[in-house]
């Protein structure tokens, strides 16, 4: 569901050179090891990149234990991949000293599930919006700073004289999280990864948080990557949708295509599940039942993590991992069900995001 484009970013703060991504996954891979359990691959080889050019919305959504938070943690530079990189304006995020890691501080913000667990109790609110001014030398005097603070909160919906002066358990759980989010809007980012930054929230404060962030990307130019397990806002709020499965890719692409015409056997799984709000057809709440001939080959990793739950399993699944293949000019899946479909060059799930430019790769049956 395209969009109208927002206006340019603040002269003050250039953009980065055109082609060049803002922030970007180079086959990031999280492996937790435990004694006396099997290795745990948490995320597997993600290749992603946020531009900097055009502010972009971008969804990542998967049932728990996907690999969704992992994603998170490791783009906002709090947890290091066990192999690949995480880079920022071309550089290893985890490697930055100095400005470099300062800008990139302020460039990158997170808004987390949980609105209280941000707050440090003994600190009343304000603390949250003047420590980023002081840090990021946002103000030149008191005033300004007051000044700022006061236009974040009315461009949330929060009135300063009801929100500031308090402790966090004196706020809701609506308008502790509309304060993170007028915290993302003073900094002025030009990425914010929010992390199921609305499933702690009342149905009633959902449309109104969403609403904010889609104003802080068509009218300021913030792009988002927006984390969830809720198709339906997934499906309002974003440009693009990445789809998580065990730590992999295995769909992406324009979201309007992805949820109405999926295409990978888990992501059409997804979108069966969410009940109808029809009450003539009651949602039965069946799923698919594993199956037992595969599910040794998919735990080892040599096959299809799919493999085991897939209706539409064939021999090669338990052989071989699918790359991405092109299924559309929007759209890709991690299937062999389109191995006579060109693959994604370079397994980057961006690339799904807009029709292919320069040379295909051939499909396996050419090969």
């Amino acid at each position: 569901m395209p969009r109208p484009a927002p206006p340019q970013a603040s002269p003050r703060r250039p953009r980065i050179g055109a082609g060049r991504p803002l922030l970007e996954a180079d086959l990031a891979t999280q492996v937790y090891d435990s004694r006396g359990q099997r290795r745990n691959v948490a995320l597997s080889e993600l290749s992603f990149s946020i531009s900097g050019d055009h502010p972009s919305f971008t969804a990542v959504v998967g049932e728990s234990g996907s690999g969704k938070t992992t994603m998170a943690r490791a783009l906002l530079g709090m947890q290091e991949p066990t192999s690949g990189e995480i880079r920022f304006n071309g550089k290893n995020v985890y490697k930055l000293k100095g400005a470099d890691q300062l800008e990139f501080r302020r460039e990158v913000q997170a808004i987390f599930q949980d609105p209280f667990e941000v707050y440090n109790p003994f600190y009343k609110v304000d603390h949250l919006l003047t420590v980023p001014i002081r840090k990021f030398r946002l103000a030149r005097s008191r005033a300004d700073a007051g000044n700022l603070i006061e236009s974040a909160l009315r461009d949330v919906g929060l009135e300063p004289k009801d929100t500031l002066g308090r402790y966090p358990h004196q706020l809701s759980g609506g308008q502790r999280q509309r304060l993170t989010v007028a915290r993302g809007l003073l900094i002025r980012p030009r990425l914010i990864i929010a992390d199921e930054p609305v499933s702690m929230v009342d149905a009633s404060l959902r449309k109104t948080i969403l609403g904010t962030l889609e104003q802080l990307n068509d009218e300021f130019g913030i792009s988002f990557v927006y984390i969830t397990h809720d198709l339906a806002t997934a499906y309002q709020v974003s440009e693009n949708i990445i789809v998580l499965y065990k730590g992999l890719v295995v769909e992406a692409g324009e979201v309007g295509r992805v949820i109405k015409q999926p295409e990978h056997p888990y992501t059409q799984l997804l979108v069966s599940s969410v009940p109808e709000p029809d009450p003539t057809r009651p949602w039965s709440g069946e799923m698919p039942e594993g199956n037992k001939k595969v599910s040794t080959a998919a735990a080892t990793g040599t096959g299809c993590a799919f493999a085991d739950r897939c209706p539409h399993v064939m021999p090669i699944c338990v052989k071989e991992r699918p790359p991405l293949y092109r299924t559309h000019d929007e759209q890709a899946a991690a299937c062999f069900l389109y191995q006579e479909t060109p693959r994604v060059v370079t397994g980057d799930v961006s690339q799904t995001f807009q029709p292919f430019q320069g040379k295909e790769q051939p499909s396996a049956k050419e090969e």
